[in-house]
């Protein structure tokens, strides 16, 4: 490791050491899980958090001071993801059960979706992603009977008609056999996109071919149902995985014309290596990688509230740092900025907290656990499947 990269990593780990909490969000009302967000991507309007919220409401926060901007209630059935356009800070996008995938103008208070994007009947959505040109949606769907979709949509505005409802450009529906839990488009390449299910398999698709069959690139199986997938690596050529059950795994793709195996790690449990009393882990939150320093880093935390941050290679997973002192239940959510420095998590203690290294916190106090019942917790039923096209695993 050259001296330069080693300074790079000494300055993360100093950060994950030093973090504490700056500010808490004000309480609520009601009892409400926090249970994904995400930030807008302008270079001027990096100020906006909006979350996900069990109680099918999305809230939106000022990014710094933490206080609340508005609320859009207008869902029907369980939500199920928020995620901000990357080329216009004012987009935002979330999926609903109810099979549509919604378009909002977060400068405007109005509790109507400027788009919206419907499915087929009878498909409810439970996960979705956007290109990172903004030109495509793709939503995953519940197993009905037989029937699993990914669903897409040409994400550009209609001029002609803007009031209508707009129609899918087509569906994936042969390479996942059960709910398709998690779909994430590659960060660079708008062609690219995987999705995990709880089939247990990982597919990864180039959606610029003609049918569904050439576009898959690969399939990796993770043998337990997938609760996360993400890109990694250089050129971000590397996918990795979460199950329901704890598991981590991780594939390089660029392995894939090779005679190498592209499975980098494969950890079933991994509450089996973190369970004690300084290193603890109840449960996977996330992951992150780093570009600078080629580093992958995974997120766990305890029931608590306690986070565990931990550093990912071939060798496994090993620990960074612990976060103690923020939440008082279940953490549902990240987000990691390196840049400037900085932590949001929203969980089931129904408050955002932001993270700043050496912060002092001069905000509300720590709130009590809700002690509530979770409505919202996916189905982790483990099927393995045995699937072996275009698999290298």
């Amino acid at each position: 490791m050259s001296t330069q990269l080693q300074s790079t990593m000494k300055a993360i780990e100093e950060q994950f050491a030093n973090l504490r909490v700056a500010k808490r969000s004000a309480p609520t009302k009601d009892s409400t899980y926090l249970l994904s967000l995400d930030i807008s991507k302008g270079e001027k309007n990096r100020q906006l958090v909006a979350i996900s919220c069990s109680n099918k409401s999305i809230r939106i926060y000022n990014r710094e001071t933490l206080t609340f901007v508005r609320e859009y209630d207008a869902h029907p059935h369980l939500l199920n993801g928020v995620r901000f356009a990357h080329t216009c800070e004012n987009v935002l996008f979330s999926a609903c059960s109810d099979g549509t995938v919604k378009c909002w103008d977060t400068r405007l208070s109005s509790s109507n979706a400027v788009r919206v994007f419907s499915g087929f009947p009878l498909n409810v959505f439970i996960s979705f992603d956007v290109n990172c040109n903004d030109t495509i949606i793709c939503a995953g769907t519940e197993k009905y009977e037989d029937d699993v979709f990914m669903v897409f949509w040409d994400a550009r505005r209609n001029t002609q008609n803007m009031s209508a409802t707009e129609q899918p450009l087509g569906v994936y529906s042969d390479c996942h056999n059960d709910d398709i839990t998690q779909v994430s488009f590659h960060p660079t390449n708008p062609n690219l996109v995987v999705s995990g299910s709880t089939d247990g398999l990982v597919n990864v698709f180039d959606i610029n071919k003609d049918c569904e069959d050439d576009a898959l690139v690969a399939t990796c199986n993770s043998h337990s149902s997938v609760s996360f997938i993400n890109w990694a690596g250089k050129d971000y050529k590397q996918i990795y995985c979460l199950t329901h059950d704890e598991g981590f795994c991780w594939w390089d793709l660029a392995q894939l014309d090779t005679e190498e195996p592209i499975t980098l790690l494969n950890i079933q449990d991994v509450r089996e290596t973190f369970n004690t009393e300084t290193e603890q882990v109840n449960y996977l939150v996330g992951g992150l990688y780093h570009e600078m320093t080629d580093k992958l880093f995974v997120i766990g935390g305890t029931h608590m509230g306690d986070l565990q941050v931990m550093k990912c290679d071939i060798n496994g997973l090993s620990h960074l740092s612990m976060l103690r002192g923020g939440h008082a239940a279940t953490v549902r959510s990240f987000y990691w900025n390196l840049e400037d420095e900085y932590l949001l998590t929203g969980g089931e203690d129904a408050q955002l907290l932001l993270w700043k290294p050496g912060a002092e916190e001069i905000s509300l106090p720590k709130k009590k656990s809700l002690k509530i019942a979770s409505s919202v917790q996916l189905k982790a039923r483990v099927h393995n499947k045995s699937k072996t096209r275009k698999n290298k695993n």
